[in-house]
């Protein structure tokens, strides 16, 4: 993956460069980067965002990328508030990102400009389809062996062969330029190929108008743009009037040459029909992972998604009581057995459920994420997520359950799965959540590892991530 833009990228500002520039500005709140020199084995900047917008993917009607965060060596940093001079180092005129969808590219996205919405750094700029991949290039061995190759858009001119056309003899007296069928060929005529003809001697010439010596007709009509003559003030001679003031202001049509920039199409808010996708910018050229779990049986996907559901029913309270099932008029035989028998009520739906899989590393085994919340107002309203792994014995273990409601979402945000990303550029995937609350939100990555879920890095204050977490 080799995300570059006429050469600039996002790490196109050493560690060197970055001391330097430090040095000349007073001290800021601001994360200073990092100052010491490189080494050659130092992993170069990476950094890690996430693109919302509205509309069709490739297409949006409007878009914005927010910044995560920036791999500095071996350290995470807020992407909203690294080598911010004003704007963040991640939102830099020209910086592209790649587009992710469960490690697999969706496109490109460009920064064209960036700016603060309610206090916090965007980008704008435009979603660029991929790169079409390169044709193949045939090897040596086959242009020699065939003499053509079969890649070259090249036009070919074939001869037309024919049943019981005998080989070629050789040349005709003319040479080898003389024409199948010409006097003195012992070759048969073709009537199927193409012959060149000389011009007769008595063809009509060229129109003198084509030759160097022609002059051109005197009488002949041209069409010329009438031209008014203008005046030393740059305005029409006949429709402007007499002009005595030296300073008197005047007004001239042409192109503003302004430094504003260009107003794109942006998100705003919170819409409902926003969408979500991992946006990563990374110089060094890394091949595609996926994340996808393969399941050897596809009956434990929906064992396990059944598990997770319930505990999912138990966390928001959906899980109704048993109905007792009215009893029948017992005969004298069943007097003694005629207790009513628990019946359970129907189940109570899941909405916005939300169920994905993941292998975060190779060989790990899946890792389950489920989303949901209840119906209702927004207040009312509550939400739950899980994640959890399958035990050595083919039960659910859960890892980390958050459970919030509508009326305490900036105590307790709600945790918004957006997708797995490589934040680390070590070939494993964290899973990347928008802490949402209700005036407020953050994003935190956790890494799945040794049967837990751990907090990774979360931009901002750390009481929301802490919070999220039972």
């Amino acid at each position: 993956m080799s995300l570059r833009k006429n050469g600039f990228l996002l790490i196109f500002r050493t560690a060197a460069a970055a001391a330097a520039l430090l040095a000349a500005l007073p001290a800021l709140a601001q994360y200073p980067g990092q100052i010491k020199k490189p080494g050659k084995e130092t992993p170069k900047l990476r950094s890690v965002a996430v693109l919302e917008w509205t509309g069709e993917p490739g297409s949006p009607k409007a878009s914005r990328l927010v910044p995560v965060a920036v791999l500095d060596g071996d350290d995470l940093q807020d992407g909203g508030l690294y080598l911010a001079r004003p704007q963040p180092m991640a939102l830099a005129g020209g910086v592209e990102y790649e587009l992710q969808q469960n490690g697999a590219p969706l496109g490109l996205y460009d920064i064209l400009n960036s700016g603060q919405v309610q206090g916090t750094w965007v980008g704008f700029g435009a979603w660029k389809p991929l790169a079409a991949p390169r044709p193949r290039q045939p090897s040596m061995s086959e242009v020699a062996r065939t003499g053509f190759d079969p890649d070259d858009d090249k036009p070919v001119l074939h001869r037309k062969k024919h049943a019981g056309d005998a080989p070629a003899a050789g040349a005709g007296k003319d040479g080898p330029g003389s024409s199948a069928g010409s006097a003195g060929s012992s070759e048969p005529s073709d009537p199927d190929r193409p012959t060149l003809h000389k011009k007769p001697a008595d063809a009509p010439q060229v129109a003198a108008a084509s030759a160097p010596d022609a002059l051109p007709d005197p009488d002949r009509p041209t069409l010329h743009k009438e031209r008014k003559k203008t005046s030393e003030l740059g305005g029409q001679a006949d429709t402007m009037p007499a002009v005595t003031d030296p300073d008197r202001p005047l007004l001239k049509r042409g192109k503003f040459a302004g430094n504003g920039l260009e107003v794109l199409p942006t998100l705003m808010g919170m819409p409902a029909e926003m969408q979500q996708a991992v946006a990563v910018s990374d110089a060094r050229s890394r091949p595609e992972h996926s994340w996808t779990f393969s399941w050897s049986n596809p009956e434990d996907e929906d064992k396990m998604k059944s598990a997770l559901e319930e505990i999912a029913r138990d966390a928001l309270g959906l899980k109704p009581p048993l109905l007792l099932q009215a009893p029948k008029k017992p005969t004298a035989r069943k007097a003694a057995k005629s207790a009513p028998l628990p019946l359970p009520l129907p189940l109570l739906p899941l909405v916005d459920e939300n169920f994905r899989v993941f292998e975060l590393a190779y060989g790990s085994g899946a890792t389950l994420v489920l989303s949901a919340r209840t119906d209702g107002s927004a207040a009312e309203q509550r939400f739950v997520t899980l994640v959890a792994q399958p035990d050595l014995y083919g039960n659910v273990l859960v890892l980390l359950k958050s459970v919030t409601d509508g009326a305490h979402l900036d105590d307790r945000p709600r945790m918004h799965l957006v997708d797995a990303v490589d934040a680390m550029a070590d070939n494993r995937g964290e899973l990347l959540f928008e802490l949402r609350g209700a005036t407020q939100r953050q994003f935190a990555l956790y890494r799945v590892l040794r049967g837990r879920a751990e907090k990774l890095f979360v931009t901002g204050p750390l009481e929301m991530a802490q919070a999220s977490r039972d």
